[in-house]
């Protein structure tokens, strides 16, 4: 019992960070601060993404976990492709 009191409000924690940082990113975004080619801006998605995804299955929420787990691979895809045309590999 006394885990669920500790992990509970940690989970809640990560899951408004994990949003704040889909937040920043996008704002970032918006206002040319970043590049959506940039790999900062997918790191910042990916780690929201799976901050959402353990903050949702905290909660039940697969749906979430669903729509977010996509989020991330489609972030590391881009973070691979990043990688991959930076060393001349594609």
């Amino acid at each position: 019992m006394s885990e669920i009191l500790i992990v509970y409000p940690l989970v809640k924690i990560l899951g408004w960070i994990a949003a704040f940082l889909f937040i920043i990113a996008y704002l970032f975004l918006a206002l040319g601060k970043l590049k959506s080619d940039g790999i900062t801006y997918h790191l910042l998605n990916v780690f929201g993404a799976l901050g959402l995804i353990i903050n949702a299955f905290n909660f039940v929420d697969y749906a979430n976990v669903i729509v977010n787990g996509v989020w991330m691979v489609i972030g590391l895809y881009a973070i691979i492709g990043i990688y991959m045309r930076n060393r001349k590999i594609i």
